[in-house]
């Protein structure tokens, strides 16, 4: 099946794959809120890591379409409501099982999703990649047809069961200073952002989402109103200039391209010595905060940055 071309991410899912400023909120939006997608349809399901396994395990008596999307997404909101609209339309022939990018970020590994909306077929346990960014609805309706004729040759011809979209459980409240600093960054006042994390932390030094917080505000900080051309531009006119390539790894975490980045400070901690390399292990610790270190791309880069130290 054909792949169009990538659209480029606009923002982080700063817990694997994120708006930053989604980063406090604990959980996916509930379906039908500000943020979320629209109520589950008949042949809808709102999927997380802990109902994954059952979604593929249905894909062989059906095929299961996966879209992998995030609320800060426009685009992956509105090719989750072409795909529902179609699977209304094919009553059952396949499900659409839709995936909060990250809320989820195993599941986004487990299909190596670089970007949101990414949409992945899976039949009789198996993945098959269909395509990322912007899709006209009509060339999603032609993919669809050909997975529905693979899935035919295959002997995969069950049909979807009908039946009531699961219940949603509300979203938990967040501790009071989490609410401020969230609400803070929503009327993007960083600064009270900033101060409401560093209470947080100051009452409870152990507190991991305040710090991640911390270091998603400074990460926004550090990226408003930059010119994202004249940073790359420089970048790669100065590869020794640490400010340049710190400047454009922010630019690389806040646009998704974590890894780029990472790769980018570890080998500029290799060529640096002094207070230059302080700096730059630094800022990847910082970074690392960011996303959290249970994420497989920050536990790759702890490894990295080890190696370049010692």
């Amino acid at each position: 099946m054909s792949q169009p071309s990538q659209q480029p991410r606009p923002r982080l899912d700063a817990r694997g794959a994120v708006d930053l400023s989604a980063l406090a909120r604990p959980a996916t939006p509930p379906p039908g809120s500000p943020g979320g997608l629209p109520t589950p349809a008949t042949y809808v399901r709102d999927v997380d890591q802990s109902t994954f396994a059952d979604v593929v395990q249905s894909s062989a008596q059906h095929p299961v379409v996966v879209v992998l999307w995030a609320p800060w997404s426009e685009v992956s909101q509105q090719v989750a409501g072409d795909l529902a609209a179609i699977a209304e339309e094919d009553a059952g022939a396949w499900l659409l099982a839709r995936i909060d990018a990250e809320a989820n970020p195993q599941v986004a590994a487990a299909f190596q999703a670089q970007s949101v909306p990414t949409v992945v077929a899976v039949l009789g346990g198996q993945p098959v990649p269909l395509f990322q960014g912007a899709y006209p609805r009509e060339q999603v309706r032609a993919l669809l047809d050909q997975l529905l004729a693979a899935a035919q040759a295959n002997g995969v011809t069950g049909r979807v069961a009908a039946g009531p979209a699961p219940e949603v459980p509300p979203e938990p409240a967040l501790p009071p200073l989490h609410q401020a600093a969230y609400d803070a960054i929503e009327s993007d006042d960083l600064p009270a952002a900033r101060a409401a994390y560093d209470q947080a932390l100051r009452e409870n030094p152990r507190d991991v989402m305040a710090r991640a917080g911390l270091a998603q505000v400074g990460l926004m900080e550090r990226t408003a109103g930059i010119d994202l051309r004249a940073v790359r531009e420089e970048a790669a006119a100065r590869p020794d200039d640490v400010d340049a390539q710190l400047a454009v790894a922010d630019v690389d975490v806040f646009g998704g391209a974590v890894e780029d980045a990472f790769d980018r400070l570890v080998e500029l901690v290799r060529r640096t010595a002094g207070d230059e390399r302080e700096r730059v292990r630094l800022r990847l610790v910082d970074l690392f905060e960011l996303l959290g270190t249970d994420d497989p791309r920050v536990v790759a880069a702890r490894r990295a940055l080890t190696s370049a130290l010692y």
